[in-house]
């Protein structure tokens, strides 16, 4: 059963127990009108790590103006990752958190914009890119555009199987988890029909710890398959952080209808 936590004049948290994830979870939403926009956190964030890292302060602007409705969940499939937990659990782990976005977290935030087929935005930085453009590949149906900052998007160099074996040749899970593994494979198909009709926005710097060649090898891939995207460079004076972030994600959710 949902519960209310906190409720304020831009900001409500809602808490259930998830069977498919086989623990608590929360979703918060910061605004009142607009576009729904789903944000990822980074690698083991939580539903708030954007309003402590100052990212809704960032949109301040763009939910006042009821532009946009920021929604954000946990980000729980990273945290087991370098908890002990074995690959095929935490794989098992990062698809069952694809459903749970699907069946469960979708639903709640349509309900809660009060239109039950709403598409709804996607975005995230480093592993919540990861997770943003996974959502839109998979569920095209239902999520319009992926908002894909300084993204991580090869997990498998964090996952390993016990064998050494590479998981998307062992791993069900794993595979069509991974847009990078599953997308090459993917024939023509519904999914595939709607998928060319979404957009993909994938932008990085090029200061610290950026990885620009991961965004070119996503594009090339989605260009390969007919899907509309594109790379953004901001250069040198942008590095993998939350400034970074945050001057990124208000100028691309702007661009929305």
């Amino acid at each position: 059963m949902i519960k209310a936590l906190k409720r304020a004049s831009m900001k409500l948290a809602t808490s259930w127990y998830s069977d498919r994830v086989q623990q608590q979870t929360t979703l918060v939403r910061w605004g009142t009108f607009g576009r729904p926009v789903l944000v990822f956190p980074t690698a083991g964030g939580d539903a708030e790590e954007i309003e402590r890292m100052l990212m809704i302060k960032a949109l301040s602007g763009l939910l006042e103006a009821g532009r946009i409705k920021v929604y954000s969940i946990d980000s729980l499939p990273t945290r087991s990752w370098g908890d002990g937990s074995s690959s095929r659990h935490s794989t098992w782990l990062q698809n069952q958190y694809d459903a749970y976005v699907y069946r469960e977290v979708l639903p709640a935030i349509r309900a809660d914009c009060r239109t039950p087929d709403i598409e709804v935005v996607v975005a995230g930085a480093s592993i919540g890119a990861f997770n943003a453009l996974s959502t839109v590949c998979r569920h095209p149906d239902a999520f319009r555009r992926a908002i894909c900052l300084s993204g991580s998007y090869d997990i498998e160099r964090f996952i390993r199987g016990s064998d050494g074996m590479p998981l998307h040749k062992i791993d069900a899970d794993f595979y069509f988890s991974s847009p990078l593994h599953y997308l090459p494979g993917l024939q023509e198909s519904d999914q595939l029909r709607m998928l060319r009709k979404r957009f993909i926005l994938l932008a990085h710097g090029q200061g610290d710890y950026e990885d620009p060649g991961q965004d070119w090898r996503v594009a090339k891939l989605l260009g390969s398959k007919g899907v509309p995207n594109r790379v953004d460079c901001w250069g040198p004076d942008y590095g993998h952080n939350w400034p970074t972030w945050r001057a990124m994600l208000p100028h691309y959710l702007a661009e929305i209808d």
